[in-house]
């Protein structure tokens, strides 16, 4: 080992965003509000989009579950919203392979539920025919979300041209997008369902015995559009009179979908009398989409308690329960067993203004990137260990030499150093103050850089010198 010489940041050479200033937020409280997150499968998710766009930007806490990182996936072709940027429409554009992929998974949630073959296909066929165009008038003004829960099953297709409208006007709305939440709301209207919710588990239950007919006919607003939930026919009066509240929350999702026509090919226009290129037509069919998916935002457990604890902007919870702090601790470290470990370095690195991430690919605890992964690579890979007063005690990751050298060689080939950080805990300290987070006050931190020492370069520096 050798004494560190201190290198700046490698800069990314693309950078697609602007920075904007993290938590944490107004100290006069004007612009502070409680974000809500809850515990699933150990796992701490976020639904609320509002929520998920404020913590990743004010931070860049968490990670999108369908995103590399920033939580950005929506359902439409990106491809395909350039194609038919002319439309003048405000859903999401899919191709017809992608929509078939989400009719298979319907089909297969259904056929785990217990329905028959034949009935899996009516309910499918009735729910995915063709649409009136949601959200868009007869004169092209645009409509409220409220028509689209009252719109049924139609067999008259909206078909859209491409030379048809001058207006470039393109406003598509991503898949999250479409079941906003009333801020404060606990959770989605959504959450649970095995078919739109990826975190729910997906298993057989015995349902109530209904009139097949009844269910492919009547839309629940309360749980789903497509999969049996459960609840009476005779409910849906109820749920159609408060169709305006629950369209705000939970609205369903509809997209449009580019097929080709019947008969499609046609001679393409060529003057110089070659032989004819053939040319398909397509359109686009509004149809309702029977698999959701939506993006969450995952918090790394210390992600979550460093907002529940240290900012104070974020409320855990488990089933209908809020955790308090204490719990978090408790239940974070039976989850994670180095997790108060792993915290401690997290919390102090947070203080000192780097923004740390979950360090898992390169074989260490924490990663540590100077303002944020969309600006600069990640600068050091950290490996923390909890000791006592005379750096003794049974450490968590044991380290020999050769371990050592493969841990260091790996971080140097990605450009970034390795750092060793200790947690000095008083040899007084008992394991009852361990129980609290308060027992950082007493802790101190000790950083070591790890280096190879090359005497070939060390021997030319010199020479330079």
């Amino acid at each position: 080992m050798a004494e560190a010489v201190f290198q700046p940041p490698r800069r990314k050479r693309r950078i697609f965003e602007s920075y904007e200033s993290p938590f944490p937020v107004d100290v006069d409280g004007k612009d502070f509000r409680i974000y809500q997150a809850e515990i699933i499968n150990n796992n701490v998710i976020v639904r609320n989009p509002e929520d998920i766009e404020q913590l990743y930007s004010k931070g860049y806490f968490g990670k999108g579950i369908l995103s590399r990182s920033r939580p950005v996936y929506s359902i439409s072709d990106p491809l395909l919203v350039t194609k038919w940027q002319g439309a003048n429409i405000n859903l999401p554009v899919i191709a017809s392979k992608k929509y078939q992929y989400h009719v298979q998974w319907a089909k297969s949630i259904l056929q785990e539920q217990g329905f028959d073959d034949c009935s899996v296909t009516k309910i499918l066929e009735n729910y995915t025919k063709p649409l009136e165009l949601p959200f868009m008038k007869n004169d092209g003004a645009e409509q409220t979300g409220d028509r689209c829960n009252r719109m049924g099953p139609s067999t008259e297709n909206v078909e859209l041209s491409r030379h048809s409208s001058t207006d470039t006007e393109n406003v598509v709305s991503p898949s999250h997008e479409c079941h906003n939440q009333k801020e404060g709301s606990k959770k989605a209207c959504l959450e649970g369902d095995p078919v739109y919710d990826a975190l729910a588990v997906c298993g057989s239950k015995e349902q109530e015995p209904v009139d097949l007919k009844e269910i492919a006919e009547v839309s629940c607003q309360k749980h789903s559009f497509l999969v049996h939930c459960g609840c009476k026919v005779k409910e849906s009066t109820e749920q159609r009179s408060c169709e305006t509240v629950a369209s705000k929350e939970c609205a369903p999702e509809y997209v449009l979908v580019q097929e080709e026509e019947e008969g499609s090919l046609c001679p393409e226009d060529n003057s110089a009398g070659e032989q004819e290129n053939f040319v398909k037509k397509e359109k686009l069919v509004c149809r309702r989409n029977p698999f959701r998916i939506f993006e969450y935002l995952q918090l790394s457990l210390e992600e979550a308690f460093f907002l529940v604890y240290a900012l104070g902007c974020l409320t855990i919870y488990y089933g209908e329960e809020p955790l308090t702090i204490l719990k978090l601790w408790k239940v974070f470290s039976e989850v994670k067993p180095n997790f108060k470990t792993t915290y401690m370095a997290y919390h102090y690195f947070r203080s000192k203004g780097w923004v740390p991430k979950v360090g898992l690919k390169y074989g260490t605890d924490l990663l540590l990137y100077r303002k944020g992964p969309p600006f600069y690579h990640a600068s050091y890979s950290v490996i923390a260990e909890l000791v006592d007063d005379n750096f003794e005690g049974s450490l968590r990751r044991p380290l020999s030499w050769k371990s050592l050298s493969g841990l260091n060689r790996t971080t140097v080939n990605a450009s970034k150093e390795l750092m060793l950080c200790y947690l000095i805990r008083p040899s007084d300290m008992t394991e009852k103050e361990m129980s609290t987070p308060e027992c950082m006050r007493r802790i101190k931190v000790q950083e070591l850089i790890v280096t190879r020492w090359v005497s070939s370069r060390e021997r030319s520096e010199q020479d330079e010198i």
